[in-house]
């Protein structure tokens, strides 16, 4: 076998195993439940909300547990990807909905309530991170685990402020969209 082929063999091996161990953030009955509410924005982005929170308690309670401590770093960073790719998808569920293209009467409203909400949520992932980045940073043991999950904290941040901001900037855009009140 010439050299070129054995490159390409190789190649290929690794994208294969590198596939392979994808792991998916979302669980099956996490993606049943999102599947059943596709064309219902309000409950759609509730329960990203609800998924994207569980990874952050999932890092908490892995933070707090000493039986835990053995990868934990590695454990951290890939439910910190988890977390970015939730955020992700309820960026990416916002500019589906947004304009109302998708959406019947009823379901335009709803996602105006959907909105406050996910700007709440956000502000509180934002503190959580912000928590988890001031440990990473003074608490020596915190420190050394860090090393593991910094990256992905900070690509965690970045998409959060951005889906925030857009959160926000939708939320501004549906409240000039409301009608005056009538005039007396």
């Amino acid at each position: 076998m010439n050299s070129t082929k054995k490159l390409i063999i190789m190649v290929l091996l690794v994208s294969t195993v590198a596939f392979a161990r994808k792991r998916d953030p979302l669980t099956a009955a996490e993606t049943d439940q999102l599947r059943q509410v596709t064309l219902e924005p309000e409950k759609r982005l509730k329960l990203l909300l609800k998924f994207t929170e569980a990874r952050l308690d999932a890092i908490d309670e892995a933070r707090a547990d000493a039986k835990q401590a053995q990868g934990r770093g590695a454990k951290i960073h890939d439910l910190l990807e988890d977390f970015t790719y939730l955020i992700d998808e309820v960026n990416d569920n916002l500019d589906q909905y947004q304009g109302g293209r998708l959406l019947d009467k009823d379901s335009v409203k709803d996602y105006r309530k959907a909105l406050k909400e996910v700007i709440t949520a956000e502000d509180r992932f934002h503190a959580r991170l912000r928590t988890l980045r001031h440990d990473a940073e003074t608490d020596p043991q915190t420190k050394t685990e860090a090393r593991d999950y910094m990256f992905a904290l900070q690509d965690a941040e970045d998409d959060l402020k951005s889906s925030l901001d857009t959160a926000k900037e939708y939320s501004k855009e549906k409240e000039e969209e409301k009608p005056a009140g009538k005039p007396k």
